[in-house]
């Protein structure tokens, strides 16, 4: 008999902003080492960014890292030091509000990913101690309360003090002014530690020092350390734990745009060679594994796709293949995941998150742990949250994406997902899809920046698909907001009549996905919004608007008709000069419950 999921209620919950500390036995310089690590981390905020040294220098700057490193005239030499990149929730985007935040007297100084619940709480009980607080963050309750235990105990005994009293999530690096050690715990949001030769790292994500070691120890739930030069130590509740360093692999390439404008053309246009990597490790290293999810698939009763945001519209494909092939298949938004679906030991879970942080997918996987589904991960990143909590994955290979906007990550999701039909049977040919992507971006430059420039003031645009075209019309109009700040819709082109057609007016566009598969359906749909004086654009093999190779299977023509929408979200963004790696409000590895 199956258990009805009940998942607990949380509040608001973050795991975004980025932090980097280092310590050494040698001097290091803050703007070449310290915020050199930091700035392959901006992805995850770009509100504010700041840095600490144990001599007490410090510097904090609005803005991104480059603001940062613009304001610090001298470059600080440190053995030991903290830096952060922010991306807002507790208080304004202020110099004030940017971490590191500090005590007073500056003899702590810390910096801080997540959210303190219980604040306000914990805040007056500082505040009658005599404590005062200068921002409006959540931060700073924790470097009084750490301030306040260390006069009578050791760090490790008031972190541990912390964590029974704090409710909520966090990551934490903090030090004692004129001390050479770290100190770190974590709870929910991700930490882990780096071990080189004569210097250890504390960071947000391995990235941040895959340039200089791959020996990591990831950081559990209610787990601290103390760190040296020399070593470190780690803590639970309970005492002391040993934790050895584990050796992992990761790509080392340099975080350049080379010669293109932003990152996410580059990253688009990586594609061909982000696939053909996938694609070459399905078949080897990955094989097996696949071999092995399929057998979970084949033998469970149900099937759910979790994940949230541009991941969700890989599920949604997913779903669609899975009941396609005669399973009972599901994409859920992880986020309205509670009471939703029956979990059981015969229910296989596929939790998809390029990132592999995402805290609503995480927050999912915590509460159906206790029914025994069998989980599966979808991740761009090994050794990532999601990637430890599952009992298989299958790793994207995408490569690292620095602009906020999800590209490459998405259609490799897509290809992983096509490759698990195919073993489970569907005929499905991949084997193109390098060459047909590179094809339609170099044959469309022309055409998708002439209907930019067409589209560049409108205010609204209605995205139309059906069957596997319904998620990428859905997808392209999530690039349109992102990254053009323009109020776009992807739905069904059955759905249009029930309501939306009220909105078509004479001069709205509506982009058509249009393919063998959904052509009848497509054309009726868009012949209606004509007939009200929509201007209609079309992606498809027959369209005056682009250029697509003849005889696209659906899988082909999915990935290519996404990459036509997104190159159109970033040219629109371009002409109308929008911060396009960054958009306003937006960081690459965020939920807010």
């Amino acid at each position: 008999m199956g258990s009805r999921l009940l998942v607990e209620s949380h509040k608001e919950v973050e795991i975004v902003c980025g932090i980097v500390a280092i310590t050494s036995e040698k001097l290091f310089s803050v703007k070449k080492d310290l915020l050199f690590g930091l700035k392959k981390l901006e992805y995850r905020g770009y509100d504010s960014a700041g840095f600490a040294t144990t001599e007490g220098n410090y510097g904090k700057e609005v803005g991104d890292i480059d603001n940062l490193l613009r304001s610090t005239q001298k470059d600080f030499l440190t053995k030991t030091a903290i830096s952060h990149t922010r991306w807002a929730t507790h208080g304004g985007v202020t110099k004030q509000n940017a971490h590191p935040h500090f005590d007073a007297k500056k003899e702590v100084f810390l910096v801080h990913n997540g959210i303190i619940e219980n604040f306000l709480e914990l805040k007056a009980a500082l505040e009658a101690k005599g404590y005062i607080f200068r921002t409006e963050t959540d931060t700073e309750v924790i470097v009084n309360f750490l301030h306040d235990r260390m006069k009578t105990s050791k760090p490790i005994d008031a972190m541990r003090d912390f964590m029974k009293a704090a409710k909520g999530t966090y990551a934490v690096v903090f030090f004692k002014t004129g001390s050479d050690k770290l100190y770190a715990m974590k709870k929910d949001s991700p930490l882990c530690l780096g071990v080189s030769k004569g210097r250890v790292f504390v960071a947000s994500d391995i990235y941040a020092f895959s340039h200089e070691t791959d020996r990591v120890i990831f950081f559990e739930d209610y787990e601290m350390a103390e760190v040296s030069p020399q070593g470190f130590q780690f803590f639970g509740m309970s005492g002391p734990m040993k934790k050895e360093p584990v050796q992992i692999q990761w790509e080392r390439e340099p975080v350049i745009k080379k010669h293109f404008d932003h990152f996410m053309l580059k990253e688009i246009c990586e594609q061909p060679a982000a696939v053909e990597r996938l694609l070459h490790s399905l078949k080897t290293t990955q094989a097996k594994r696949m071999g092995e999810i399929a057998d979970m698939v084949r033998g469970c009763k149900r099937i759910f796709f979790l994940a949230c945001g541009t991941s969700y519209h890989a599920a949604l494909i997913g779903s669609y293949l899975l009941s396609r092939l005669g399973f009972e298949a599901h994409a859920v938004i992880a986020s309205e995941f509670e009471d939703f679906s029956i979990i059981d030991k015969d229910t296989v879970v596929f939790a998809v998150s390029q990132s592999g942080e995402t805290m609503d997918v995480i927050t999912v996987l915590k509460d159906i742990k206790r029914f025994n589904p069998k989980i599966i991960a979808i991740v761009n990143y090994p050794y990532s949250s999601v990637h430890r909590m599952a009992d298989n994955y299958i790793e994207i290979m995408a490569g690292q994406e620095i602009c906020v906007a999800a590209t490459k990550t998405f259609t490799n999701t897509l290809v992983a997902i096509y490759e698990l039909a195919r073993v489970l049977r569907n005929h499905i040919v991949l084997d193109r899809i390098p060459s047909i992507i590179e094809e339609v971006i170099s044959e469309n430059e022309s055409n998708v920046k002439r209907l930019a420039k067409k589209l560049k003031d409108k205010h609204d645009i209605f995205v139309l698909g059906h069957r596997v075209s319904y998620p990428i019309a859905r997808e392209i109009a999530l690039k349109l907001k992102e990254i053009s700040y323009v109020h776009a819709e992807g739905m069904m082109a059955g759905e249009l009549k029930h309501g939306t057609i009220a909105l078509i007016e004479p001069g709205v566009p509506v982009i058509g996905l249009v393919h063998e598969s959904n052509r009848d359906r497509m054309d009726s749909a868009l012949r209606e919004v004509q007939a009200r004086g929509a201007d209609v654009y079309k992606i498809g093999n027959h369209s005056k608007d682009f250029m697509l190779p003849d005889g696209l299977n659906e899988e082909e023509y999915s990935i290519v008709s996404t990459i036509i929408g997104h190159l159109l979200a970033y040219h629109i963004a371009k002409l109308n000069g929008l911060p396009i790696d960054k958009p306003r409000n937006l960081a690459k590895s965020v939920t807010v419950k």
